[in-house]
């Protein structure tokens, strides 16, 4: 069995270095690793890695799978700035369970992108 650390997260786009340049904002804190040949794009961030390679015939771009979400300590203030960086509000925000609240931001490429902030911080 897999341990519990997420090491990468892989997205998909049909331009991924335009897709790590929007993702660098999305993420400012990440750091940019350039690797040899240049082929996808690299973001470090905490100890994981955002990968952002090409879409193709196997794995497409959008919201067909697996979201991966995010802790933030101001729901709204996050959806709003990534809003204002050309993703848009997919689903939520909603209340779940322990009084937790998420949604889902879609990227320009219209990956899903999931945002949680805790009952503690509402």
């Amino acid at each position: 069995m897999p341990d519990s650390s997420i090491v990468a997260v892989m997205i998909h786009a049909s331009d991924w270095r335009a897709a790590t340049a929007w993702y660098a904002q999305a993420f400012p804190r990440a750091r940019r690793v350039v690797h040899e040949p240049d082929d996808f794009g690299h973001l470090q961030l905490d100890g994981l890695s955002l990968e952002i390679v090409p879409s193709d015939a196997k794995v497409g771009q959008g919201p067909a799978g697996t979201v991966v979400y995010w802790h933030v300590s101001d729901l709204p203030g996050e959806v709003q700035r990534l809003t204002a960086l050309g993703a848009r509000l997919y689903r939520g925000p909603m209340v779940i369970e322990g009084g937790e609240w998420i949604c889902q931001v879609q990227d320009p490429w219209g990956n899903c992108m999931g945002l949680r902030q805790p009952a503690s911080l509402v």
